[in-house]
């Protein structure tokens, strides 16, 4: 039997992943700037990022799939640390704040407290 609080904290992480897909095809731009240089074809892997958040946020959704949407949830979260690593590399010479260390340090952290928020999500499933 699954708690009232995790309901919750499932659902809200499904609706965050939902505004943040619904961000990366709404300025498509700016995430494609996050994209490392060395990865290819940074419109497709924003485009196709913005698909699986809305797949794993669907899975959040429904009660049956919290658990799958979870994990689902951390790789997913667990993959897009690889830009915020790769921003830390390229701090001398960042023009942004988020790419300054301040930045990428602030990064790196929320994405850590994502990645504890999509961890508790599963496990408590």
């Amino acid at each position: 039997m699954t708690t009232p609080s995790y309901a919750c904290a499932a659902t809200a992480l499904a609706a965050f992943l939902t505004a943040t897909a619904l961000a990366h095809l709404a300025l498509p731009a700016y995430f494609r700037s996050l994209v490392p240089a060395w990865l290819p074809a940074p419109a497709a892997l924003v485009a196709g990022s913005a698909v699986a958040e809305l797949a794993v946020a669907g899975l959040l959704f429904a009660p049956g799939t919290r658990t799958a949407g979870g994990w689902a949830a951390v790789v997913l979260l667990s993959a897009f640390q690889v830009s915020h690593l790769d921003a830390a590399r390229h701090t001398r010479t960042a023009t942004r704040f988020l790419d300054g260390v301040p930045g990428v340090a602030a990064r790196l952290l929320v994405n850590a407290a994502y990645l504890a928020w999509a961890v508790s999500v599963a496990r408590a499933g």
